[in-house]
């Protein structure tokens, strides 16, 4: 008897950056529709992480008609010189690179150095995952629980800077997601930082369960957040 053999169908190989480069010494990958970008969103990874913990969000941006770029902040992954009071400022830089409108999308750290950085860069929505509050990122670098290269004078930005009164000044729209399984961010900051938030265009979602990376890498509210930032966009276009 001949054994019939089965075909193995060849998944598409997913698609890659359409640049990696290096901008003020640091490393990032740029992601471009097929098309014209539509606007932008700059990715923002979180304490110890990297850019390609981000690639999962940038594909599913540029299928959403969005450039995307995810980058090595300093003392992470392949970015030159250690995390500092220069932070803020490095977002700024990268976001130079991207067209407008532009939305920032900030993991832990990340999503609190997205909400510190929203008004220099002239963003046009944030989108929020689990933000660290910064007492409680001074706290993890005291104790030594970090992994990541760092000046002292991030101490300086983080003693200096109220995340509270940072959502209370922004008018633009800003999404906040947190899982409330979280075991390294309290939920209760989030929702505090969403009741502070004084823009009609905001939205909190808190899932069950979970855990502090969960919310990062779910497909579902990885749509969502690009719906919200779609809807920003448009609305900053008609000047609503």
């Amino acid at each position: 008897m001949r054994r019939r053999m089965m075909s193995r169908r060849r998944l598409p190989t997913p698609a890659g950056p359409a640049r990696i480069g290096r901008h003020h010494g640091l490393a990032y990958t740029l992601w471009l529709p097929d098309g014209e970008p539509e606007g932008a969103m700059l990715m923002v990874h979180g304490a110890g992480s990297q850019k390609e913990n981000q690639h999962d969000m940038a594909r599913a941006a540029r299928a959403a008609g969005l450039a995307a770029l995810c980058f090595d902040q300093r003392g992470h992954g392949e970015s030159e010189g250690a995390l500092g009071d220069g932070a803020l400022d490095d977002v700024a830089a990268m976001a130079d690179l991207l067209p407008r409108p532009l939305a920032l999308r900030g993991s832990s750290m990340g999503g609190c150095v997205a909400l510190a950085a929203a008004e220099r860069t002239g963003a046009a929505a944030v989108v929020a995952l689990c933000p660290a509050s910064p007492p409680l990122l001074l706290r993890g670098l005291r104790a030594g629980a970090f992994s990541f290269r760092a000046d002292p004078s991030i101490e300086g930005l983080l003693v200096a800077l109220d995340l509270g009164a940072v959502v209370e000044g922004l008018e633009i729209p800003l999404l906040f997601l947190h899982a409330e399984g979280d075991e390294r961010v309290p939920v209760a900051d989030t929702v505090e930082l969403h009741r502070r938030t004084r823009s009609p265009a905001k939205r909190l979602i808190v899932t069950p369960g979970g855990h502090h990376r969960s919310v990062q890498h779910d497909q579902e509210l990885q749509g969502e957040s690009l719906r919200f930032v779609r809807k920003a966009f448009a609305a900053t276009a008609t000047g609503r």
